[in-house]
């Protein structure tokens, strides 16, 4: 997009963002976070593309002021939903709602999951899981997968792949990098696959009547969960029409819900998790924050590798810590010195992409995460005026770190409900059922650009 525009178009079949012509001012917050963060704006030319195209990241809605741009809001639908007496109704919460949703009543960055228990106990769900169950599920599966590719020789650097719009990215603008990525689904697509499977087997419940929510700090998570190659459930009982997730409401859309009850937040207590499927490790409640998939990863990585865990001064990887563009680190696994980078925010890719093509530098593990400060940062995140921006975020960074700094369970690969499920169910991490249920592909999307380069 060119400098002189001031505002976006979208496609109206856009599973994640909507706009308001009506609502519009033409500030053109929207066009500079998507051309200057994003990058995707000034990537492709509209006249040419198949369609806008979008990575559903959600930050040109956390910039607009008027609301003319805003996710796809689905929580009303899901109030009527929640009346039905007829269904199982289930719900996870991502790691980073919960140092999140607390600014939204003047109640800060600190933890506030056992509130948001209760209160989502009350509305009418039967089940209430953590998906820090889901990042210790993915960290088992994207260690191991790890770990295999470097003593098989596959294709290194291996990228992270739970940031879906990330993913949109590469497939888009960067297809020649997709068999750099993970295959490992993102923590909501594996939890939601295990509610749909194990949980109902174990429960005895008919998963086609379980209604499955996910509160996220993204809105591209609404966009990814109906890609057909994330929904793993329909094949595994063979009925067409099963969704693996059925719904993905933001942390805003949370705090309307709340908002439109009767329930007083703050004088709420707090309740635990449901189980099985239910709190994870402080492992998995890094995936809320730029480094955290990296420096869970790499713990369990050690474990994978040595058949011991890090001692205990060296579980928090200072390396991967911090907040600059691209953070990279060479740490010592015992057997092998690992190469890594971090890439807090997509603008800052794509220099480490050229870097890489280039064979200026090399690396085994790359972290990427779409949104500067990670998932805490996410487009369905509560909104924060420009001043205080970045230092609430920071805020909500510090509060993952400090619950991971003094949790029991600092190893994914230690959570007895993992073990438990791996025991009972898919037997070992990249076991022939965990490759069919828990992983995923990717396409070459490049065709959206138009033009003959992309014929």
């Amino acid at each position: 997009m060119k400098d002189s525009d001031l505002e976006i178009i979208y496609s109206e079949d856009n599973p994640a963002i909507v706009k308001d012509d009506l609502k519009c001012i033409q500030c053109g917050y929207c066009v500079k976070v998507c051309r200057d963060e994003i990058t995707v704006a000034k990537r492709y030319d509209i006249n040419k593309s198949l369609k806008p195209i979008c990575i559903h990241c959600g930050q040109c809605a956390n910039m607009c002021p008027t609301e003319a741009i805003h996710e796809r809001l689905d929580y009303l639908k899901l109030k009527q939903l929640l009346k039905r007496k007829d269904i199982i109704k289930t719900i996870s919460i991502a790691p980073a709602v919960r140092v999140a949703i607390g600014e939204a009543f003047s109640l800060g960055e600190d933890n506030y999951e056992g509130k948001i228990v209760s209160f989502l106990k009350k509305l009418g769900f039967d089940y209430v899981f953590d998906i820090t169950f889901g990042a210790d599920l993915t960290i088992m599966e994207e260690a191991m997968e790890l770990v295999n590719r470097i003593k098989n020789n596959g294709t290194l650097p291996m990228f992270t792949s739970c940031c879906p719009a990330w993913v949109s990215y590469a497939e888009i603008f960067y297809p020649n990098f997709l068999p750099n990525l993970s295959t490992c689904k993102s923590p909501i697509t594996m939890q939601s696959t295990m509610i749909k499977t194990y949980f109902a087997e174990e429960k005895d419940l008919d998963a086609s009547k379980i209604l499955n929510v996910v509160i996220a700090p993204c809105t591209a998570k609404k966009s990814e969960i109906k890609r057909d190659e994330v929904n793993k459930a329909r094949d595994y009982f063979k009925k067409d029409d099963l969704k693996d997730t059925d719904y993905v409401l933001t942390t805003r859309e949370l705090i309307s819900l709340l908002k439109e009850s009767s329930i007083d937040f703050k004088t709420l207590s707090s309740e635990e998790f449901s189980s099985p499927l239910g709190k994870g490790s402080s492992a998995g409640l890094l995936f809320g924050k730029t480094g955290g998939v990296m420096e869970a990863a790499l713990r369990s990585a050690y474990y994978f590798l040595n058949g011991k865990d890090l001692e205990k001064d060296a579980i928090t990887l200072q390396e991967v810590r911090g907040l600059e563009g691209v953070r990279e680190a060479e740490v010592d696994m015992g057997e092998v010195t690992l190469k890594v980078a971090v890439v807090n925010g997509i603008k800052n890719v794509v220099h480490l992409l050229e870097k890489i093509e280039k064979k200026e530098v090399t690396y085994h593990f790359v972290e990427v995460m779409s949104c500067s400060y990670g998932c805490a940062g996410g487009g369905g995140q509560p909104k924060l005026t420009l001043l205080e921006m970045k230092e609430k975020k920071k805020r909500r960074l510090q509060s993952i770190e400090k619950e991971d700094d003094h949790a029991k369970i600092r190893f994914c690969h230690k959570n007895p409900e993992i073990e438990e499920l791996y025991q009972k169910f898919l037997g070992k991490p990249n076991s022939l059922l965990a490759e069919k249920l828990l992983h995923t592909s990717f396409k070459n999307r490049s065709y959206l650009l138009g033009g003959k380069d992309h014929a």
